[in-house]
């Protein structure tokens, strides 16, 4: 009886360790690096949607923001000249 739960306990083993093989040698295939390769595009596309939607709120935020004020009659020369100081104090530092 104890040779046939060894047996058991191999055999279980062995189909573990054929599955893991199997999927590093998938992996390792151009089929495998392409699939990598594309899900690493996918997440980057996701990324950069995700950013430009960032992108494109604020720039909306600062649209509506110019336009109320000029709707308003405000001099909007202190909102331009805020992002100019912001843009220089972010180049500040920067050998370029």
């Amino acid at each position: 009886m104890k040779r046939m739960i060894w047996i058991g306990v191999g055999v279980v083993v062995g189909v573990v360790v054929v599955r893991k093989l199997t999927k590093v040698a998938e992996s390792v295939t151009p089929g495998g690096v392409a699939e990598r390769v594309g899900g690493a595009g996918a997440e980057m596309k996701a990324s950069f949607k995700a950013f430009w939607a960032d992108v494109s709120e604020a720039k909306q935020a600062k649209e509506a923001e110019l336009f109320d004020a000029i709707e308003r009659g405000e001099d909007i020369t202190p909102l331009l000249a805020d992002d100019d100081a912001d843009h220089d104090q972010a180049l500040n530092g920067r050998p370029y």
